[in-house]
């Protein structure tokens, strides 16, 4: 009889970012020293082990080690005939372990598919055992395809990203809690809306690109819009949003820069920003529109700024004075940023 063995980790390294304290900035009640700050990463017990002292140490990024609650473990039968075995697919290959030059036993893979992040369990020296949950399972080929895929596909993002998205568990949890029609329903939306904004960015470009004259076109609108861009893409960054919302963002706002660019000519000269308008704009009524309705907008617009700064500042907690200014500018771009679309109309009209 053939032995088959096969060695699987119950622990898995994953970096947990530092955790930032949201708290009211005008309160200096919540103000630490320093010193205390790195007397606090010491345990009461005196575990100076390295995994304890990383653990305890809340301010920096730190790479921790996890014990995994559940080890699944999931026999697919291949039912697929190869030729010859340079011709399997890596997808295939790369989990099937021979026992001649031409059989093979049934894939034996280890699934994490369902395991969350909550569900880990830190290993330092608090921690006095752990149990795993072991499970065996049949599965087709087709949900095994689907399943290993999935979390291929998650661990070169977490590769590329140096961390793993927080949306994984999201998807995780949707999947288990809802129903399914909902669920399909909410695929096709997902699809739907990435569709519409491949679509939006094309119809933009391609207006852009065969504008010839800047007449008619509000040159203050487009750059305070790129600029409420800018805004949005840091405050997302800043709350740890998933890698396709920031870069979905991020193109957006390099098309409103390129946008820009067909409107103003910057060059530096002598240590100097210098800004040349394209003449069609320059030359046209545009531009004295333009002046007059974003100068009129901003006696409206800064007040409303200030008021709602001065509101969060003293009513809401934030994780710093960056997180402020960031958390004031896009709320209110999210409440008033309408009101920016008054110098186009103000031209057109």
């Amino acid at each position: 009889a053939n032995l088959y063995q096969k060695t699987f980790l119950l622990t898995k390294h994953r970096n947990r970012k530092k955790i930032r304290n949201e708290k009211n900035l005008l309160d200096t009640t919540n103000k630490t020293s320093s010193v205390e700050g790195e007397t606090a990463i010491i345990p009461p017990n005196g575990d100076i082990s390295p995994l304890t002292v990383a653990s305890r140490n809340t301010t920096h990024d730190q790479l921790l080690l996890y014990a995994k609650p559940s080890l699944t473990l999931q026999i697919v039968p291949v039912e697929l005939q190869f030729p010859q075995r340079q011709s399997i697919p890596p997808q295939f290959s790369m989990h099937m372990d021979w026992y001649s030059d031409y059989e093979y036993y049934p894939i034996l893979y280890n699934s994490e598919f369902w395991i969350m992040t909550d569900h880990l369990v830190e290993v330092n020296g608090t921690i006095d055992e752990s149990v795993t949950e072991m499970r065996i399972e049949h599965v087709p080929m087709w949900k095994w395809q689907l399943m290993s895929q999935m979390e291929q596909t998650w661990a070169n993002q977490e590769k590329m990203t140096g961390e793993e998205d927080s949306s994984n568990d999201m998807f995780r949890t949707m999947l288990m809690e809802t129903n399914p029609y909902l669920l399909a329903v909410t695929a096709i939306v997902s699809v739907l809306h990435t569709v519409f904004d491949i679509l939006a960015f094309k119809n933009d470009i391609s207006f852009f690109r065969g504008k010839k004259s800047m007449e008619g076109l509000s040159l203050r609108s487009m750059v305070v819009n790129t600029f409420f861009q800018v805004v949005i893409l840091l405050y997302l960054a800043d709350n740890e949003t998933n890698f396709m919302v920031l870069m979905s963002n991020g193109v957006g706002l390099l098309i409103e820069i390129w946008k820009i660019s067909k409107a103003v000519k910057i060059s530096f000269e002598g240590g100097k920003i210098h800004w040349e308008e394209a003449s069609s704009y320059k030359m046209s009524k545009t531009k004295e529109y333009d002046e007059i309705a974003t100068s009129h907008l901003l006696f409206i617009t800064m007040p409303l700024v200030a008021g709602y700064g001065l509101y969060s500042l003293v009513h809401q907690k934030h994780k710093g004075w960056y997180s402020w200014i960031l958390n004031t500018l896009v709320g209110f771009i999210y409440m008033f940023g309408f009101v920016m679309m008054t110098p186009q109309l103000f031209i057109n009209y």
